[in-house]
């Protein structure tokens, strides 16, 4: 039996567990000529720079910004999908709509944006719907103007990550007994009701882990989607903690300094989720562990 547990505790031994030891980088002047050994010990002043750096606060404001949007908008939208679904009566048409809003899941963030590119350009889709059908005489530039990347981000986000969240919310309501719904229809319960003092309350504990986690990842806003709908019009929006250590560690070969800030991330990271852990178990609700 343990030999068959083998394959997969090297796999996360390797390439999970190993890595983590580059966060000396993070302590060092590295240089990759000199290696680990050879590099010279600079102590905490990586993390000095960060908080001196005068582009910090844009780039973190940035990417907060962005994931409280996401919080606000994409973290509910599977949940309702699911209370909908949850309320279809047609087994066959609710597998088939789920079965429609999951597969996005798994294209990659180069095919969705590619996707959004085409719909949103100065001669796509969209802007030819509005020039035929509302009279308009010129283009909006979705992807130029910096006022639209927000929106596109958290819709974009929505689009893919839709079905996958529902499917999570909907095993969640698998597990509720359909004799309570037809005690509360006797009793007089209408759907609103019966969603509202059933379903929702079976969904609560899975909303509360789901958020949990949510938080942990609010420095995390994507590095793929957001490099790939980046462009010298919303840089300035734009520009999240992802792309800033990538600009810093592989254009700039600041190894040390893209550590430091990926680790300051992770710590952050760990105390939300131990802080929204905690408060979730104190106001009473199942936390992660």
């Amino acid at each position: 039996m343990y030999l068959l547990i083998l394959p997969g505790a090297l796999f996360f031994l390797i390439y999970r567990y190993v890595p983590m030891l580059g966060i000396v980088i993070a302590f060092q002047d590295f240089s990759p000529f000199l290696g680990f050994s050879g590099s010279e010990w600079v102590g905490l002043q990586h993390f000095r720079d960060i908080f001196s750096s005068a582009e910090i606060g844009r780039v973190l404001w940035n990417t907060i910004s962005l994931s409280m949007l996401q919080i606000l908008f994409a973290f509910p939208a599977p949940i309702i999908l699911a209370l909908l679904l949850n309320e279809m009566r047609s087994e066959l048409f609710k597998r088939f709509i789920q079965s429609i809003v999951y597969l996005p899941h798994f294209l990659s963030w180069v095919v969705v944006v590619g996707i959004f590119t085409i719909f949103l350009r100065g001669d796509g889709i969209i802007n030819d719907i509005l020039k035929q059908v509302f009279g308009m005489n010129q283009s909006i530039g979705f992807l130029t103007n910096p006022d639209f990347f927000r929106p596109l981000i958290v819709l974009q986000v929505i689009w893919k990550e839709i079905g996958w969240g529902t499917i999570i919310f909907l095993a969640a309501l698998a597990g509720v007994n359909p004799e309570i719904y037809e005690a509360a229809s006797v009793d007089g319960a209408n759907r609103w009701r019966r969603m509202w003092h059933i379903t929702l309350p079976a969904l609560r504990a899975t909303i509360v882990i789901m958020l949990i986690l949510r938080l942990g990842s609010v420095l995390d806003s994507g590095f793929e989607q957001i490099f790939l709908m980046l462009n010298s019009f919303n840089r300035d929006i734009g520009d999240v903690l992802d792309t800033y250590v990538y600009t810093k560690g592989v254009r700039q070969s600041d190894y040390s300094f893209a550590t430091a800030v990926g680790l300051f991330k992770g710590v952050v990271g760990l105390v939300l989720v131990l802080g929204s852990n905690y408060i979730a178990k104190r106001m009473g609700e199942e936390g992660v562990y």
